[in-house]
């Protein structure tokens, strides 16, 4: 892919990549929650996702089989799923997910993960959790957030003791966490390497897969559109941070249709 345009990268990271993909049931390890893993691969790289309130784990499934299929265990703990949400219990259910993925042979034992190569993400509250996680947890080399929350214990705080690469993915029709005191504020307040993008046309819940009843409550349903950007950019950006590898740099490195580059400290690649 070297020499690409970030818009032929876009639509190739958008298609599920080469592995063929197992869904498995975290619950068989003691957490519940869905994990997905490419069919086979040793020392492979590793990603924890939380969800964000009242959200189920099943709408970030095409998230998780998407990555899976990029050569990434993908895991998603099924916790913290009422309205009194505890981003510190899901922050800790993430570094745990971690640890199941890092300490049992997955699959048929054809599967195991890389203990350097390992990231967290979340949407809305769980997008907090992943801050509160990355911040307590040395393993974590890169963290991507998708409409992120402000959370108690305060994510924004926890951000300045992060010293690895975030990826931050704000919605601009967002009325549940509006950008300007969320996602943005947690990308300024950021140690390590960051990078923010504006979806100017996404809503709250416009990460999220398919339809809920938590759409009562809250602003906005998902959107197809939201969910190919996060997908490639996720992608990209782990594929670049986790694994080293420099073909998908054009994404990361303007704007994206759609997906708008609204502040970054110091530019994520060519370093």
């Amino acid at each position: 892919m070297s020499g690409y345009s970030a818009k032929q990268v876009l639509d190739q990271l958008s298609r599920p990549g080469e592995h063929a993909v197992l869904r498995g049931d975290l619950a068989l390890v003691g957490l519940p929650g869905l994990v997905y893993t490419p069919a086979s691969g040793l020392g492979l790289p590793a990603v924890a996702f939380g969800h964000g309130w009242l959200q189920p784990v099943e709408r970030y499934r095409a998230l998780l089989r998407h990555l899976a299929s990029w050569g990434f265990v993908a895991a998603a703990p099924a916790t913290q799923r009422g309205p009194l949400m505890s981003a510190r219990l899901l922050a800790a259910n993430l570094r745990t997910a971690l640890d199941v993925c890092t300490g049992v042979r997955l699959g048929d034992g054809d599967i195991s993960v890389d203990p350097e190569r390992l990231a967290v993400a979340g949407h809305s509250m769980g997008g907090g959790a992943a801050v509160l996680a990355a911040a307590d947890d040395r393993r974590v080399r890169a963290v991507v957030t998708f409409a992120a929350s402000e959370t108690r214990p305060s994510a924004l705080d926890a951000a300045r003791r992060v010293g690895v690469p975030g990826l931050h993915l704000a919605a601009g029709e967002d009325r549940i966490a509006p950008p300007v005191g969320h996602a943005e504020a947690i990308a300024e307040a950021w140690q390590g390497p960051v990078q923010l993008r504006t979806l100017p046309k996404a809503s709250h819940l416009g990460f999220a897969e398919g339809r809920h009843w938590s759409e009562l409550l809250l602003d906005g349903r998902g959107e197809r559109s939201a969910q190919r950007l996060a997908k490639a950019l996720t992608t990209a950006f782990l594929l670049r941070v986790v694994k080293g590898e420099r073909q998908w740099d054009a994404l990361l490195e303007g704007d994206v249709k759609g997906a708008l580059l609204a502040y970054q400290r110091p530019p994520l690649v060519g370093r």
